[in-house]
């Protein structure tokens, strides 16, 4: 039965993306059929294999060591402030992003990283049928991070048509950025992480071929050029320190808000019609929970928790998903966990126009005009995944 319902969910997430499909007759089947292939090939070995389950505790290992260290300076700075024995979220959770960021530029400098996104990127464009460009920002969206990653490609973004540039922000706000990832670890579990961040590389492609197919011209400029501005060491490390201190102030100022604004919202609703915004929310999302292959009886909690990332950001739902008291399978919280790494939500399109607003003004308006259409196209990515870990997860 739950294989039935998760290859009608597929077809159903598929089926959406055609309909809205913005010239169906150039949609290229084969590189969509090989991307499918290599999403449950990679899916099923991380989950369900030994080899799988040596690469995830690897990873694992290697960022719960880098979470360790982040501890360090974290317990030098405010040491003392929290009782002990307690996590408070902002040293625990947000803080390490200071130290991962540190690390990738330490990577970027010495071009350890540009090299490894410029031909992972090159390799995929092999089988997503797409430009070397589209597929270089899919992989350095990962590393670099959804507004960042635009800086790495400012020298084209003036002379990107609507279509290329839709497909480049799609993948953008798809996939997670590196930084966040050893955060997310501390609210999901890591094999759940890991595995998203490869489904949804090839989501994005698959679903931006769909509705957003395109052919390249000769007119097309489809170099890439990785330049970063000349620095000392040093000043790499303090303009990554406060790169990584921004995001994590950021994003805990996000979570502020928007707790307390669910918060407001959940009493304001069960005042007036006895059960809270989010329970309401959760009846709305609950039949597509359903086609992820969820449960029945626990849809309309798992839709919900899926609702929040929508509505707000996915720290605020994974904490909500941590710390509910949800009588939740664990095929359940893998598709769950696996729906909510993305930055598919309303707050990252205004994040990912800026980012390009910031570069080209006349490119930032087109990438704000089309951003309900690129919300639209990265939840089916996100949809799409997590069926596919229901249809894999054993």
């Amino acid at each position: 039965m739950n294989f039935i319902v998760g290859i009608i969910g597929i077809i159903i997430f598929l089926g959406l993306a055609y309909l809205t499909s913005s010239d169906r007759s150039k949609i290229k089947k084969w590189p969509i059929i090989k991307l499918f292939a290599l999403q449950f090939i990679f899916g099923y070995i991380l989950l369900n294999t030994s080899a799988g389950n040596f690469i995830i505790s690897g990873i694992a290992n290697g960022f719960t060591k880098i979470l360790d260290y982040a501890g360090e300076g974290v317990e030098f700075v405010f040491g003392g402030l929290a009782n002990k024995g307690a996590a408070p979220f902002f040293l625990t959770v947000l803080m390490p992003i200071v130290f991962i960021s540190v690390l990738i530029g330490i990577l970027q400098y010495f071009k350890i990283l540009p090299f490894i996104i410029k031909y992972l990127g090159k390799a995929i464009s092999k089988v997503n049928g797409m430009g070397q460009l589209e597929s270089y920002n899919g992989v350095a969206s990962i590393i670099l991070g959804q507004s960042e990653v635009f800086i790495s490609v400012k020298k084209q973004l003036g002379g990107l048509s609507e279509q290329r540039l839709y497909t480049l922000c799609a993948s953008a706000m798809s996939t997670v950025s590196m930084s966040i990832v050893g955060s997310y670890m501390t609210l999901l579990e890591p094999r759940f992480v890991v595995t998203a961040i490869i489904l949804n590389l090839f989501g994005g492609f698959i679903i931006a071929s769909i509705i957003n197919p395109y052919e390249l011209t000769e007119d097309d400029d489809d170099t890439i050029i990785i330049e970063g501005e000349k620095q000392s060491f040093f000043e790499m490390l303090v303009e990554y320190i406060m790169d990584g201190f921004n995001v994590a102030i950021t994003v805990g100022a996000m979570l502020i808000g928007f707790v307390a604004i669910i918060a407001m919202v959940n009493g304001i609703f069960e005042g007036i019609i006895g059960i809270s915004f989010q329970e309401l929310l959760g009846y709305v999302f609950s039949p597509v929970a359903f086609l992820m292959g969820v449960p029945f009886e626990q849809a309309v909690d798992a839709g919900s928790v899926m609702a929040t990332k929508l509505v707000s950001n996915e720290f605020v739902a994974m904490t909500t998903l941590k710390e509910g008291n949800f009588a939740f399978s664990e095929r359940t919280v893998a598709i769950v966990s696996v729906f909510l790494v993305s930055f598919a939500n309303f707050t990252s399109i205004g994040v990912i126009s800026g980012a390009v607003n910031g570069l080209n003004q006349r490119q930032g308006k087109v990438v704000a005009r089309m951003g309900l259409r690129l919300l639209w196209g990265a939840t089916l990515v996100s949809l799409l995944s997590a069926t596919i870990i229901g249809l894999i997860f054993i």
